[in-house]
């Protein structure tokens, strides 16, 4: 049985459509629920998946009605050639008032969503990935990726810090030189670097990703339920209090740098290049 939550409504059944119509909102996202595994796409396809305030909430909307649905599993994935491109940089032109409203409780929240989701969560890397979509990662319990992905951080070039808990997360599962490589010089890792150091689990040729990956969740779907949760809730629980602490932290810069002189001055430089491509 499939359940598209972006067509829910069209379902004749009148009891399901009032249980699915809180699924019929999404603006930024695909979701949909088969063979014991929900589906999470980015789209915003035209963006290269670039991830908006909406977006932001919609994905916490989303991994809430994941973790509480009756799938084994949850799949985060992108439409188009991107899985994504990262912030979408009109947040911080659009959103001055709320991100200052908010004081990055918002991120941080987002973050949280990751660490706290109960159930196997697996990256489907369908292509090039920047920013807080790299950063997650280290969140997931699997990442799987086509040989055409690429995994890049550029936060110093923007006068940024990192997030995602990727400050702890990539030195313990890279080491603390490579992560470096990446959090503090914008090095770009092809699937096979990237696999080769433990942020992937495992990578595809393109031309045979969908249909290998599909294949392996679905066997990972046909698993106990509940032993896969608890066994997931018993790994994080070593260290959540440790990555909640490392999220707050992040966030706290984050909110500092964004603020400052310098940000302010690569976010014009950023905006006055792209309005003359």
């Amino acid at each position: 049985m499939v359940t598209d939550h972006c067509f829910c409504c069209s379902k004749s059944n009148l009891e399901e459509v009032a249980s699915a119509s809180s699924k019929c909102k999404y603006e930024t996202l695909q979701v949909s629920t088969e063979d014991n595994i929900t589906k999470i796409m980015l789209n915003r396809p035209m963006k290269k998946n670039a991830v908006n305030l909406v977006m932001y909430r919609e994905i916490m909307q989303a991994l809430e009605e994941a973790a509480k649905d009756d799938s084994v599993i949850t799949v985060v994935t992108g439409s188009g050639d991107y899985y994504s491109s990262g912030n979408d940089l009109n947040n911080f032109t659009e959103n001055l008032e709320q991100i200052i409203k908010n004081n990055g409780e918002w991120i941080k929240n987002f973050v949280n969503h990751f660490i706290d989701f109960p159930k196997p969560l697996v990256a489907v890397v369908n292509g090039p990935a920047l920013g807080i979509s790299v950063t997650l990662l280290g969140l997931f319990d699997s990442v799987y990726a086509t040989n055409r992905a690429t995994f890049q951080t550029p936060f110093i070039q923007l006068r940024q810090t990192p997030e995602g808990c990727s400050t702890y997360t990539f030195p313990k599962i890279m080491g603390t030189a490579k992560a470096n490589e990446m959090l503090l010089f914008n090095k770009k890792l092809t699937a096979r670097e990237a696999c080769a150091q433990g942020l992937v689990t495992e990578v595809f040729p393109d031309q045979v990703f969908q249909e290998e990956v599909w294949r392996k969740l679905k066997a990972f779907a046909s698993l106990p339920k509940n032993s896969l949760a608890l066994s997931k809730q018993l790994i994080r629980s070593v260290e959540k209090e440790k990555l909640y602490a490392v999220n707050s932290q992040e966030c706290e810069q984050i909110v500092k740098k964004y603020f400052s002189k310098e940000s302010m001055n690569a976010f014009k430089s950023f905006f006055q290049k792209k309005s003359k491509m």
